[in-house]
């Protein structure tokens, strides 16, 4: 006796399945993943994440204007601590799983989640992904932006471009009614042309309600495998590119065990924007 495979989308109560419904239902009837309705926002719900990544955009924006050579990452910390108190929001960074600061700070080498330290100087030439995660009445909004630190390396240049178009590229793929394999796809071609890596072990994901929600937004990949993407969603893209490989350790020497770094030690760059699928793409909310 076969056993019927329990759903993941469910059609309102008491109501005839819309068109939308349909839609989903469709593909997951051929057996793909789709979104759970939880996972689909209500217009209440966008304009929150909205308006949090309003104020995320704010604190990066703020740190742009007073980064500098000779500061150490704890400052920016300060700058990012300020602006959230100022505009009556926190940072969802502090405290989670162990996190001490409320930003990440990467320099070089180190891939993502750098922990903020006086002893971390920025020299000229180094190149910072500055990521913050912003928490604002009860709403999320995810962005990290790169920062080249007076005059570096073309090598570095043409690094923290590509990282930038991939980013670019992977919001391009991401259609309604596509899928999350799709933008890795695209991202990876994209990467593989300057024989960089892609990594691997680290993802975007959906965010809005809470820090980190599905589809898990890989940055490699297939065409057409992953979640199905409806309008509604809320997710990020971040590709973490590095010169070198795609391979990733995390730092021995960091107590909290949260700073990656690339293998081969090379510099790597990231791009991050928190998206909303609408019925005609992607709306960047983290502007």
């Amino acid at each position: 006796m076969g056993f019927k495979r329990k759903r993941r989308w469910h059609c309102l109560p008491g109501q005839q399945p819309t068109e939308f419904d349909k839609k989903v239902l469709f593909w997951e009837d051929r057996g793909r993943l789709v979104p759970t309705r939880d996972l689909i926002k209500t217009p209440e719900q966008i304009e929150g994440i909205r308006r949090a990544g309003v104020v995320n955009t704010g604190v990066l924006d703020e740190v742009a204007k007073h980064i500098h050579a000779g500061m150490s990452t704890l400052e920016i910390d300060d700058i990012c601590m300020d602006y959230c108190k100022r505009h009556g929001a926190t940072p969802a960074c502090l405290g989670y799983e162990g996190f001490p600061k409320s930003v990440c700070t990467s320099i070089n080498e180190v891939v993502c989640h750098g922990i903020p330290k006086a002893t971390d100087i920025l020299q000229e030439g180094d190149i910072i992904n500055v990521d913050f995660t912003t928490i604002l009445d009860g709403y999320y909004a995810d962005a990290s932006r790169m920062f080249i630190i007076g005059k570096t390396t073309p090598e570095k240049e043409q690094l923290v471009r590509v990282a930038k178009e991939c980013l670019e590229i992977g919001m391009e793929a991401a259609k309604p009614w596509s899928f999350v394999g799709d933008i890795g796809n695209a991202i990876e071609k994209h990467c593989k042309r300057y024989h960089y890596g892609v990594v691997r072990d680290l993802c975007g994901h959906g965010v809005g309600l809470k820090f980190h929600e599905d589809p898990e937004v890989a940055h490699y990949g297939k065409k057409g495998t992953g979640m199905l993407l409806v309008p509604g969603m809320v997710f990020t893209i971040e590709p973490m590119i590095n010169m070198g490989t795609w391979k990733v350790f995390i730092d021995g020497d960091d107590p909290y065990g949260w700073e990656v770094i690339s293998e081969d030690e090379l510099p790597s760059a990231q791009w991050e924007h928190t998206l909303l699928m609408t019925e005609h793409g992607v709306e960047i909310l983290t502007y």
